[in-house]
């Protein structure tokens, strides 16, 4: 008995000596997918992410030098194509050349979308600002759905991807312009599950909580003038709620994978919330009862 139970061990030792662990499964093995916005924060860490799990990823961003470099940088399986959102043409040329470059389009991630620097009161609301932020964020993502869904209904199979926000689930977080594009985009992907699933479709929702991506980072300068990087981090870190942990762009990207990949085969209408926690509780403030008079 014991010469066996010595035997098991090394043999289960060999297998994680080898590298035989999970990240070593290619969960989107062959997919192709097309990821707008994503020349660089979330969208970057996503299309790392899905070329490491086996699959071609075409990077459409509005950024074409930036978009060029990204695409270099993740080796031969990505490729840039630039993309204005904002025209509907665009998006469905960036379609048009994932199929043309890959023979098919398995993953569409509607991910390009701007922050909102306009006053925070309603009476303030400059609507030229409106107009432009919902002709990104939601205009977009709504052309995104169209051209993808224009590929995949014919093939019977696809996945489609948006990114939203916990500002869309809870109000107050954001100004009202970036607050009510948010909500909307898990309004469309609710809306458009309901007609995709009759041609096995999936679409979901991924919102995340505050990342340090390079949008925010602008953005928090424009509010914070005079300090650093390192600070301007710390405060968006310092705003969750989970102890021990900080929200990344590769925890985005890990749900990602996971909507796309067959885990998630029967889940579709879902808007997965990354947040830890943030948006499930308040705290009424009450002092201790050895605290009051």
């Amino acid at each position: 008995m014991l010469r066996i139970g010595l035997r098991k061990n090394v043999f289960i030792s060999g297998i994680f000596n080898r590298g035989f662990t999970s990240e070593t499964v290619s969960k989107l093995d062959g997919k192709v997918a097309l990821i707008t916005g994503a020349a660089s924060g979330i969208g970057k860490a996503t299309a790392a992410k899905f070329i490491s799990n086996g699959a071609k990823v075409v990077i459409a961003d509005i950024q074409r030098q930036l978009g060029r470099d990204t695409a270099a940088e993740l080796g031969p399986n990505a490729t840039f194509i630039p993309c204005d959102v904002t025209k509907e043409s665009d998006v469905s040329d960036a379609v048009d050349f994932t199929i043309s470059t890959h023979d098919k389009l398995d993953i569409m991630y509607n991910n390009a979308g701007i922050a909102c620097n306009t006053p925070p009161s309603i009476v303030d609301l400059d609507l030229a600002v409106f107009d432009r932020v919902m002709d990104i964020n939601v205009r977009g993502v709504m052309a995104g759905i169209k051209h993808a869904s224009r590929v995949m209904i014919p093939r019977r199979t696809g996945c489609i991807l948006c990114t939203g926000s916990i500002t869309g689930i809870m109000a107050g977080l954001a100004q009202h312009t970036y607050t009510v594009s948010k909500s909307t985009v898990i309004a469309i992907v609710s809306s458009a599950a309901a007609e995709l699933c009759q041609y096995g479709i999936r679409i979901n929702c991924i919102s995340p909580f505050a990342i340090p991506t390079p949008m925010v980072m602008n953005e928090m300068n424009q509010i914070y003038s005079g300090l650093n990087d390192a600070r301007l981090r710390e405060i968006v870190y310092n705003a969750g709620a989970l102890h021990g942990a900080n929200c990344e762009p590769e925890d985005i990207a890990n749900a990602a994978v996971y909507l796309a990949s067959d885990d998630a085969k029967y889940i579709s209408g879902h808007n997965l919330v990354v947040d830890g926690g943030f948006t499930r509780f308040k705290s009424l403030g009450f002092p201790a009862p050895d605290q009051v008079a």
